[in-house]
């Protein structure tokens, strides 16, 4: 499991689990499929911001599965 501060470590498909904007103050995570990446700097410390498949929006936390 890896970290989800690198643009380069995650691409559509993988499986990631998210911090929602609204979830920060309490670190609730939400697992499910990156369907696009919306930070597009290569970097940030809090996590590369993605949309799952799900439609919910996130900074990516942890890297669950790289299996696509």
């Amino acid at each position: 499991m890896s970290e989800g501060t690198f643009r380069k470590d995650i691409k559509v498909g993988y499986i990631v689990e998210i911090v929602q904007k609204h979830h920060q103050r309490t670190g609730e995570l939400t697992e499910g499929e990156v369907k696009r990446l919306l930070t597009k700097s290569p970097q940030h410390p809090h996590g590369i911001k993605v949309q799952l498949t799900t439609g919910e929006v996130g900074r990516v936390q942890h890297i669950l599965d790289t299996d696509i």
